[in-house]
């Protein structure tokens, strides 16, 4: 992007046009003006504009407001004042919906419509600051809420970097607990999509009658208790990302939908003929193995593969233990300014108990037990009596943790893999054939792992 401000007016009225560029001259630098819907996209394809000043009412048969939503799609960093003379609430607020930055009536205040632009453009350069921001501290090792500096955990925020600034469709794994929303969020921040919306869905906690509503939208009176119409979380995400939690729950009818979204970018409200673009970047996320669920026949293939364009495994907290002190630290120092609590220190024992645990609820679990702690220890100072007792389960008598029968499971299975990849001299289908599985579950199994 050019260090020069840019700004488009788009209005059918030729007076009105050069009375903008004269009114502006001095506070935008480089100034295009059109009179049609047509043109604007034209020049669209070869320029970037701050900001856009459109009319509603245009010649041909797009308007102002289709404008908006175009724009919105092509290059949702960019700000559109809409300015109409048939100012309505409803207009206002189709305008808004549409992604429009402010909306004003006519007759044109030239005071006014500087302010907004000098208010659009300083709220353009505050947002682009904040993504510069999160750029260095992820490029320095820190992204989000995100702490780790495991090898496991480096390679993954490495992947996220590549990852972040693409649109391509990424499905997070991980067990519970390990902070797949955060992921979610790192690569929506990260990404230029970065200042639109972030939307979440848990998919897991809405029943089937309402997650056609929830992700596609519904018209008014297309259902009982449809009392006015209502976008989906494909139209709210527009021009951002949209996150599907849980995305193995989904019924067998709803994969049908998700996947025609994803194969044509368009969808269709509940009682709605026009057919609706997509532009919302698509993350998921789920605990369990989708691989398995396609072999059971509860998930599709198709839309596994369309899902899994850039996977990203995140690992369980006891595969990182050496990350544990450093989030004990972050989340004391949280939850001791956030109770107004003094801070509290572990004392060496008790450090290498919470390194030991188990941790089957991961960083969650991790997270919880410190916040039980800030608040209800009397004293500055945590010693390893004052650990809850759950904590010191599958310890043996010399005090050294006993391996949970997952994390033995996987230590044989991922030994087992590197030994048949070595024999077969990393031939993919050998080695699957070589270990009785399959090419595609071989590839889950060493993305999980991180062997490559």
């Amino acid at each position: 992007m050019s260090d020069a401000t840019s700004l488009l007016i788009v209005d059918d009225e030729p007076h009105i046009r050069s009375g903008l560029e004269k009114g502006l001259a001095k506070s935008v630098e480089v100034i295009d003006s059109v009179g049609d819907v047509n043109h604007a996209l034209d020049l669209f394809e070869k320029t970037h504009y701050d900001v856009v000043i459109a009319d509603v009412r245009l010649p041909g048969d797009r308007d102002g407001l289709d404008l908006v939503s175009l724009i919105h799609d092509r290059s949702p960093q960019t700000l559109v004042l809409v300015i109409t003379a048939h100012g309505t609430v409803e207009t206002a607020v189709d305008a808004m919906r549409r992604g429009a930055f402010d909306f004003i009536t006519k007759p044109v205040d030239l005071n006014l419509i500087r302010q907004q632009v000098r208010k659009a453009l300083d709220h353009q350069r505050l947002q682009n600051e904040n993504t510069s921001l999160k750029s260095r501290l992820a490029d320095a090792g820190v992204i989000s809420e995100i702490i780790g500096n495991c090898t496991i955990m480096q390679e993954l925020f490495q992947q996220l970097r590549q990852v972040a600034d693409t649109d391509a469709t990424v499905m997070i794994r991980g067990e519970s607990g390990t902070g797949k929303e955060l992921i979610a969020r790192a690569l929506h921040d990260l990404s230029n999509r970065g200042r639109g919306p972030f939307i979440a869905v848990n998919l897991g906690a809405l029943p089937e009658s309402l997650l056609e509503s929830e992700l596609f939208g519904h018209e008014k009176g297309s259902f009982t208790g449809a009392a006015r119409q209502k976008p989906g979380c494909f139209e709210q995400a527009r021009g951002g990302t949209l996150f599907l939690d849980e995305i193995t729950e989904i019924p067998a009818k709803s994969q049908v939908d998700l996947l025609r979204v994803l194969e044509t970018g368009q969808f269709n409200r509940i009682g709605g003929e026009a057919l609706l673009s997509s532009d919302a970047r698509l993350v998921s996320a789920t605990n369990k193995d989708p691989l398995a669920l396609i072999e059971n026949g509860s998930f599709r293939e198709d839309l596994y593969y369309r899902l899994n364009i850039v996977p990203l495994q995140i690992p369980p907290l006891r595969q990182r233990r050496d990350d544990i002190p450093l989030l004990v630290e972050h989340f004391v120092n949280h939850f001791c300014n956030r109770h107004r609590r003094n801070v509290k220190r572990f004392s060496d024992d008790a450090m290498k108990q919470l390194i030991a645990a188990n941790w089957p609820g991961n960083v969650r679990q991790l997270r919880n037990v410190i916040e039980r702690l800030v608040v209800t220890h009397v004293d500055d100072f945590i010693d390893v009596d004052s650990l809850p007792a759950e904590l010191s389960q599958g310890r043996g008598e010399n005090g050294s943790p006993i391996p949970t029968l997952a994390e033995t499971t996987e230590h044989a299975e991922k030994e087992a893999i590197q030994t048949a990849l070595a024999a077969c001299d990393f031939h993919r289908e050998q080695t699957a054939k070589a270990l009785g599985i399959s090419v595609r579950t071989l590839h889950y199994k060493m993305s999980r792992y991180n062997l490559h």
